[in-house]
């Protein structure tokens, strides 16, 4: 079952993260996100969601700014020839739109295998910003609470430099 934003920050509550949740207008970019980051503290995030060409899934948290090329992001995450997860496998797997994708989907993925990568440079910050499941919104963890929260849906997550 699907979750909402808020049972996800309830989720969140019950384990014991704290975290701030800031509501803005609909963002389907991280430019039109960066539009909204102002009195927003710590970084802010690239999601992006993967299938290679052996239906492996990937899910890979990166800062926002930092230039990603596939061929060498699928070498370090050892997939084979990926392409970008079309809308349709994106609501199937984690539950989210395009826009919205964020690690906090790790809550809806059942059954599937998917792969959390989380950048290592990420991960060195403070605090880190993620929707919750929507894109009206953003919410602020710290990244132990990030690993705390994958743990806790069953996904550890690989942390590499990306």
């Amino acid at each position: 079952m699907l979750q909402t934003q808020e049972e996800l920050l309830k989720i969140l509550s019950d384990i014991g993260i704290e975290y701030t949740n800031h509501e803005h207008p609909a963002v389907f970019t991280v430019e039109e996100a960066a539009l909204h980051h102002e009195g927003i503290e710590g970084v802010h995030s690239k999601n992006l969601f993967f299938k290679d060409k052996k239906k492996n899934l990937f899910l890979v948290v990166t800062l926002a700014d930092k230039p990603i090329k596939i061929k060498e992001l699928a070498k370090i995450i050892g997939a084979k020839s990926p392409s970008f997860g079309k809308p349709e496998l994106l609501m199937e797997v984690l539950g989210v739109i395009p826009g919205a994708v964020t690690p906090f989907a790790a809550v809806n993925i059942k059954g599937q295998e998917v792969t959390v990568v989380l950048d290592e440079e990420m991960m060195k910050n403070e605090l880190l910003n993620f929707h919750p499941l929507v894109n009206t919104a953003t919410t602020t963890i710290t990244p132990g609470d990030l690993v705390k929260f994958l743990e806790h849906c069953h996904r550890p997550p690989e942390i590499i430099l990306l």
